[in-house]
């Protein structure tokens, strides 16, 4: 395929062909988190899904931390190869891996250091404490993989090669699962056997994708770069620091909704990590959309072809709107035996109930949130970060306000109400400043 589609070709189809590697490779990475969740729910016990599920909310902020910085550093990288500036383009993409080198490794160490008091002042409940932070302090030690992996897929997907990082990404879904099933129902390691097995699959995927990378900047013509370059910093970080507070939003509203849902016991937080699981998978499609849209944006851009940018989002709306009822459908008809997947009819009336309950209602509201991406793709594509920021931080504070106040007074369902009106208000407050045209004079 040609490395100018997004500039050249129908938005629909663009948009389609670009998008759809990435959300097949999210799809497998949630794949492994699913098995995390379903081998040790099933195998261990719910306590054992209990507790990854507690830590899940804590080390998604980290994965989310990873995946914004990369995609806002990208966007540096989509206007330099939309512009035909490869030298630019390669500093950049240079400066970007070692910054995230030296900030993984500081968050690495700070994790391993203080997950113990995070998670209990979270709430975690004391049975599932020891077996929280066993996870964690596995899960820490290959952080530096995990930010390196998303870095460089973010960089590919900028280059026009979304589909290098979905080949990885089957292979180490695949390969984590594999080790997954071998580690827990073999050598019995339980939750630290699911920790292994997602270093262990993240740190080979990401050592071949940086050499492949390597290989694919060789053959693109440029004048000798240099692999580290100061000035390129404080532009990234205007982008990245915004695109991870966007991309993390959800992960901390999750980790303080997280303290609420563990007030309410193990019980209940093993139903809400089941549906939680099935939840992320449904938002696959709506991120990966989202995230299409910054490169799409930035090299349409580059290239001074803003016209081309409504045309991407009227296009991107429809892919959102028939992955939105694929997904509701899906939960509507089979909320039950999902739940079951994960718990087994031997697990109590509380955590079964628990996520029923939540499959049933976010199944309407998937829609909201592809909106909600889309937009937020197009400002941070073309580098209008102040009102993006603003309105992800509104989306925070409704569903972690709502959830704190309202669950423990009138239930615990209170929780997942908040979830759509906070991406509501999101998709309000940044549609304004889409149609404001703002983006338009980025050219």
């Amino acid at each position: 395929m040609k490395n100018d589609y997004l500039i050249t070709d129908n938005p629909l189809k663009a948009l389609f062909l670009f998008s759809l590697p990435m959300i097949i490779g999210n799809f497998f990475q949630q794949t492994y988190t699913l098995a995390d969740s379903a081998i040790v729910g099933r195998f261990v016990g719910e306590q054992a899904l209990a507790a990854v599920g507690a830590s899940y909310a804590f080390t998604n902020v980290f994965i989310c931390i990873a995946i914004g910085g990369g995609i806002g550093a990208s966007v540096r990288v989509s206007r330099y190869f939309g512009a035909g500036e490869y030298t630019k383009m390669k500093e950049t993409l240079y400066t970007a891996l070692w910054a995230f080198l030296v900030i993984s490794s500081l968050l690495g160490g700070f994790g391993l250091l203080f997950s113990r008091d995070i998670m209990v002042m979270l709430s975690t409940p004391a049975d599932v404490l020891d077996m929280a932070e066993l996870y964690l302090s596995i899960y820490f030690l290959g952080l530096p993989f995990l930010f390196m992996y998303s870095v460089l897929s973010a960089m590919f997907n900028a280059l026009g090669k979304s589909r290098i990082p979905l080949y990885f990404l089957i292979f180490s879904s695949l390969f984590n699962v594999w080790l997954d099933w071998l580690l827990v129902t073999r050598f019995a390691y339980g939750v630290a056997g699911v920790a292994w097995a997602t270093l262990i699959s993240q740190g080979i995927s990401a050592v071949c994708s940086f050499g492949v990378l390597i290989h694919h900047l060789a053959d693109m013509p440029s004048a000798a770069p240099r692999y580290f370059a100061s000035e390129e910093l404080a532009p990234m970080a205007r982008i990245a620091l915004p695109s991870i507070l966007q991309q993390s939003t959800v992960s901390i509203g999750m980790m303080l909704v997280q303290s609420v849902v563990n007030g309410f016991g193990s019980e209940a937080l093993a139903g809400f990590s089941a549906s939680m699981r099935v939840d992320g998978l449904c938002v696959v499609p709506m991120a990966g959309i989202g995230n299409a849209m910054s490169p799409y944006t930035a090299q349409n851009l580059g290239a001074k072809r803003p016209e081309r940018i409504p045309l991407g989002v009227k296009a991107a709306f429809k892919l959102v709107f028939l992955f939105a009822l694929i997904s509701c459908l899906s939960l509507e008809m089979g909320y039950h035996q999902i739940s079951l997947f994960f718990l087994s009819d031997k697990s109590s009336a509380v955590a079964l109930s628990t996520s029923d309950h939540l499959l049933r209602f976010i199944g309407f509201f998937f829609c909201l949130i592809g909106m909600k991406h889309t937009i937020d793709g197009v400002l941070r594509g073309a580098g209008d970060m102040t009102m993006f920021t603003i309105a992800n931080l509104v989306n925070l504070t409704i569903r972690v306000s709502m959830a704190m106040i309202l669950a423990p007074r009138y239930g615990i369902q209170f929780v997942w109400y908040a979830v759509p009106l906070g991406w509501l208000a999101n998709f309000l407050i940044s549609g304004s400043e889409y149609r404001r045209k703002v983006w338009a004079k980025k050219v």
